[in-house]
């Protein structure tokens, strides 16, 4: 199980680097970002000052080298850039230090913040609206599809698969515009939605932030329409071919309770699929839910990135990339130690 769960690190390494590759020559291969930060009015002495603090001075592939440095998590800083870029980690050596750090994500073009302060600020609300989301997808979706693969060629079953495909069809954008309209605009006096909201209110006396749990419901529910159909669909995909087993009717046949053998010896063997779409939606849900974001106003990695993309802000979308990217190979790699299990032939 060791050796398995370091080739799937090994793997994870090679695919951050590939993402560290295009996301540099997409945002900084091409064109003059101190053109950018400096606006229409500056000098060529400003610009040239700029050009030098970001490296824009240096050969292209000097520039990408030392993006990777500062982004990579083991480097060689001086000590110079360790108090200017206020580097947090463990430092090892003389003027030049071998570094095993935090990534350093550089500053935004527009606010001169660090990159990481600005995604962090954000990441719990993109965290708190995934997991609901998500929770909402499992909760519903694993007992629907379960229900429907019992009940094959019901009501329930019809119903279950007819629900499911309009789950899927449908984008999310389009729901987020219905959903917010209906419900946080029509129906507000009835539901006490708002369309926009975030996961905090601000007291109007204390001016401190309060938890608002009610400003999660719609953009929850939009946001876990699609991974609920689609493990709805997989679960009954699953319970059906476990159903037709040999164990299962080995185990009615020993006089197991219906509901032991469907819950407990079914659902268990039918569960890599599922884990496949939980884990797989879980990042891409946490790492793009950008247009759910901004449709209701949610403050999260989403709407920070649109943002910023607005005011050609590169080094906050670059960082938000990569923070994306991370949060993908991560969720794959606890995929792949879930297989291993719940089914231990994934392992050899």
């Amino acid at each position: 199980m060791f050796q398995y769960i370091i080739k799937k690190i090994g793997y994870s390494i090679l695919v951050m680097a590939g993402v560290v590759m295009l996301v540099f020559f997409l945002f900084q291969g091409f064109g003059d970002p101190s053109r950018l930060i400096m606006g229409q009015t500056g000098d060529r002495k400003t610009q040239e000052n700029i050009r030098r603090e970001l490296y824009l001075d240096q050969p292209k592939w000097k520039q990408f080298l030392l993006y990777v440095n500062d982004v990579s998590p083991v480097a060689v800083h001086s000590r110079e850039e360790i108090v200017s870029k206020k580097l947090k980690g463990f430092f090892i050596g003389g003027e030049k230090k071998l570094a095993f750090k935090l990534p350093y994500l550089r500053r935004s073009y527009q606010t001169k913040r660090e990159v990481a302060g600005v995604l962090m600020e954000a990441l719990p609300g993109t965290i708190l609206l995934t997991l609901a989301a998500m929770a909402l997808a499992i909760i519903v979706g694993v007992p629907l599809g379960v229900v429907a693969a019992v009940k094959q060629n019901s009501w329930l079953d019809t119903g279950a698969i007819f629900s499911s495909i309009v789950g899927i069809s449908a984008p999310s954008f389009f729901m987020g515009i219905i959903i917010a309209y209906v419900f946080g605009f029509v129906l507000t006096k009835y539901t006490g939605l708002q369309i926009t909201g975030n996961w905090f209110d601000i007291d109007p006396v204390t001016g401190k932030r309060i938890f608002s749990l009610k400003n999660l419901v719609l953009p929850a529910i939009t946001l876990g329409i699609r991974p609920l159909a689609i493990i709805t669909q997989l679960t009954r995909s699953a319970m059906l071919d476990v159903l037709d087993q040999d164990y299962i009717r080995t185990a009615y046949a020993k006089g197991l309770p219906r509901r032991a053998v469907i819950w407990k010896h079914g659902l268990k063997n039918a569960m890599n699929p599922v884990i496949t779409a939980v884990t797989g939606w879980f990042a891409e849900l946490l790492a793009g839910a950008f247009f759910v974001e901004y449709i209701f106003g949610w403050q999260g990695i989403g709407k920070v990135t649109v943002d910023a993309l607005e005011k050609l802000d590169y080094p906050v979308v670059m960082g938000a990339v990569l923070v994306s990217a991370a949060f993908f190979v991560l969720m794959n790699i606890v995929a792949d130690i879930l297989y291993g299990v719940f089914d231990p032939r994934v392992r050899v």
